[in-house]
Protein backbone atom coordinates (compact mmCIF):
# COMPACT_ATOMS: atom_id res chain seq x y z
CA UNK A 1 0.00 0.00 0.00
CA UNK A 2 1.13 3.42 -0.70
CA UNK A 3 -0.04 7.01 -0.75
CA UNK A 4 2.05 10.23 -1.77
CA UNK A 5 0.91 13.39 -1.04
CA UNK A 6 1.44 16.51 -3.57
CA UNK A 7 0.85 19.86 -4.14
CA UNK A 8 2.34 22.25 -1.27
CA UNK A 9 4.19 25.12 -1.38
CA UNK A 10 3.86 29.03 -0.61
CA UNK A 11 1.22 30.90 -0.41
CA UNK A 12 0.27 34.22 0.43
CA UNK A 13 -2.47 34.28 2.87
CA UNK A 14 -6.09 34.35 1.10
CA UNK A 15 -4.43 31.99 -1.59
CA UNK A 16 -5.11 28.76 -2.74
CA UNK A 17 -3.55 24.98 -3.16
CA UNK A 18 -4.78 22.07 -4.39
CA UNK A 19 -3.24 19.03 -2.96
CA UNK A 20 -3.27 15.42 -4.39
CA UNK A 21 -2.90 12.07 -2.85
CA UNK A 22 -2.13 9.52 -5.23
CA UNK A 23 -2.83 5.77 -3.88
CA UNK A 24 -1.76 2.26 -4.88
CA UNK A 25 -1.31 -1.62 -3.49
CA UNK A 26 -5.38 -1.59 -2.34
CA UNK A 27 -8.83 -1.63 -3.73
CA UNK A 28 -9.37 2.10 -3.45
CA UNK A 29 -12.80 2.16 -4.33
CA UNK A 30 -13.50 0.36 -0.84
CA UNK A 31 -12.09 2.42 1.67
CA UNK A 32 -11.99 5.99 2.98
CA UNK A 33 -9.47 8.58 2.70
CA UNK A 34 -8.52 11.45 5.23
CA UNK A 35 -6.43 14.45 4.70
CA UNK A 36 -4.74 15.44 7.71
CA UNK A 37 -2.83 18.09 8.85
CA UNK A 38 0.18 18.56 11.45
CA UNK A 39 1.35 22.22 12.02
CA UNK A 40 4.59 22.27 14.77
CA UNK A 41 3.76 22.35 18.24
CA UNK A 42 0.44 20.81 17.60
CA UNK A 43 -1.66 17.89 17.26
CA UNK A 44 -2.33 16.16 14.52
CA UNK A 45 -5.78 17.20 12.87
CA UNK A 46 -8.03 15.66 10.37
CA UNK A 47 -9.47 17.86 8.03
CA UNK A 48 -11.50 16.41 6.06
CA UNK A 49 -12.65 12.89 4.45
CA UNK A 50 -14.31 11.24 1.73
CA UNK A 51 -15.76 8.05 1.40
CA UNK A 52 -14.58 6.27 -2.20
CA UNK A 53 -17.86 3.99 -1.96
CA UNK A 54 -20.21 6.64 -2.16
CA UNK A 55 -17.82 10.19 -2.06
CA UNK A 56 -19.95 11.19 1.08
CA UNK A 57 -17.61 14.10 2.33
CA UNK A 58 -17.14 15.16 6.10
CA UNK A 59 -15.13 18.14 7.19
CA UNK A 60 -13.68 19.66 10.26
CA UNK A 61 -15.27 23.15 11.19
CA UNK A 62 -12.04 24.79 11.06
CA UNK A 63 -11.96 24.32 7.14
CA UNK A 64 -15.72 24.02 6.34
CA UNK A 65 -16.71 26.37 3.60
CA UNK A 66 -13.05 26.83 2.71
CA UNK A 67 -11.66 23.47 1.93
CA UNK A 68 -12.84 20.47 -0.55
CA UNK A 69 -12.20 17.54 -1.03
CA UNK A 70 -12.95 15.32 -3.81
CA UNK A 71 -12.02 11.95 -5.71
CA UNK A 72 -11.03 10.86 -8.93
CA UNK A 73 -11.37 6.67 -8.62
CA UNK A 74 -10.26 6.20 -12.28
CA UNK A 75 -6.57 7.70 -10.97
CA UNK A 76 -6.70 6.07 -7.48
CA UNK A 77 -6.39 10.05 -6.47
CA UNK A 78 -7.82 11.93 -3.77
CA UNK A 79 -8.13 15.67 -3.92
CA UNK A 80 -8.03 18.91 -1.01
CA UNK A 81 -8.74 21.85 -2.48
CA UNK A 82 -7.46 24.91 -0.18
CA UNK A 83 -9.07 28.23 -0.33
CA UNK A 84 -8.63 31.49 1.25
CA UNK A 85 -5.74 30.16 3.22
CA UNK A 86 -4.47 31.69 6.20
CA UNK A 87 -1.19 31.39 9.18
CA UNK A 88 -3.93 28.81 10.90
CA UNK A 89 -3.50 26.49 7.95
CA UNK A 90 0.15 26.42 7.94
CA UNK A 91 1.33 22.48 8.34
CA UNK A 92 2.28 19.31 7.24
CA UNK A 93 -0.77 17.51 5.28
CA UNK A 94 -0.48 14.23 5.35
CA UNK A 95 -3.18 11.73 3.78
CA UNK A 96 -4.24 8.30 4.97
CA UNK A 97 -5.98 5.36 4.55
CA UNK A 98 -9.29 3.53 6.45
CA UNK A 99 -7.98 0.62 8.18
CA UNK A 100 -11.59 -0.98 7.25
CA UNK A 101 -14.15 -0.93 4.77
CA UNK A 102 -16.02 2.16 4.28
CA UNK A 103 -19.85 1.64 4.35
CA UNK A 104 -20.44 5.00 2.61
CA UNK A 105 -23.87 7.19 3.50
CA UNK A 106 -24.88 10.48 3.96
CA UNK A 107 -23.88 12.17 6.38
CA UNK A 108 -20.11 10.97 6.09
CA UNK A 109 -19.08 8.98 8.53
CA UNK A 110 -15.04 8.82 8.19
CA UNK A 111 -14.19 11.66 10.28
CA UNK A 112 -12.07 9.93 12.88
CA UNK A 113 -12.61 6.20 12.51
CA UNK A 114 -8.75 4.22 12.53
CA UNK A 115 -6.51 4.87 9.76
CA UNK A 116 -3.60 1.95 8.64
CA UNK A 117 -1.13 3.67 5.71
CA UNK A 118 -0.10 7.04 5.38
CA UNK A 119 1.55 8.64 3.04
CA UNK A 120 4.62 11.28 3.62
CA UNK A 121 3.22 14.64 3.96
CA UNK A 122 3.31 17.96 1.65
CA UNK A 123 4.25 21.19 3.63
CA UNK A 124 1.82 24.12 3.09
CA UNK A 125 2.93 27.27 3.84
CA UNK A 126 1.46 30.90 4.29
CA UNK A 127 3.11 33.72 4.19
CA UNK A 128 3.49 37.48 2.85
Amino acid sequence: VQLQASGGGLVHPGGSLRLSCAASGFAFNYYSIGWFRQAPGKEREEVACISNVDASKAYADSVKGRFTISRDNTKNTVYLEMNNLGPEDVAIYYCAKSRQVDLGGTPARCLGVERDHWGRGTQVTVSS
